[in-house]
């Protein structure tokens, strides 16, 4: 019974650690939710609003109000640091908790709003998924509806999309 009150904390700790490796800790190969995957350029650019994937909102951000950037239904849209402008670093159970945003059939992705960046697609284990300024984006799975910024900054590694993403 004694080894039991012992075996508690470290369970509970080993316990925090999955938790956190399958929500974002890690970008090995190795089974985990972040496997990098090189990506394969079709790259393409287009203002046309008849296929809008990419809006921009208003939302409280860090208790301030930003304007953000949003996919067709309002979602916010989100980036992911360990990605690169050819790698997405988010596939498999993380991209169920951070459905990346891919575009559907031909088009090219479009915007309803002026955004100063560039839109573009690029082929990935996740689909054609949309980047802008290099950065993939996604929307979280912990974000009820629009307007929510839930994802912001957790684990220091998933960031709001704004339109000044550089």
């Amino acid at each position: 019974m004694m080894y039991l009150k012992r075996a508690y904390p470290a369970i509970i700790v080993l316990f925090i650690m999955m938790a956190l490796a399958a929500c974002g800790g890690s970008t090995s190969s190795g089974g985990g939710g972040y496997n990098s995957t090189p990506a394969t350029a079709t790259t393409s650019n287009s203002s046309s609003s008849s296929n809008a994937l990419v809006k921009t909102s208003t939302a409280t951000v860090d208790g301030k109000s930003e304007t953000i950037l949003t996919d067709a239904k309002g979602k916010t849209l989100y980036y992911f640091t360990p990605d690169t402008a050819t790698t997405t670093a988010c596939t498999g159970s993380c991209a169920q908790k951070w459905p990346p945003l891919v575009a559907t059939g031909s088009s090219a992705p479009a915007s309803t709003s002026s955004l100063q960046g560039k839109l573009t697609t690029l082929t990935t284990a996740n689909g054609n998924q949309i980047e802008y300024n290099g950065h993939f984006l996604y929307t979280f799975a912990g974000d009820g509806g629009p307007g929510q910024t839930n994802g912001n900054k957790l684990f220091d590694k998933w960031f709001v999309a704004t339109p000044n993403l550089k």
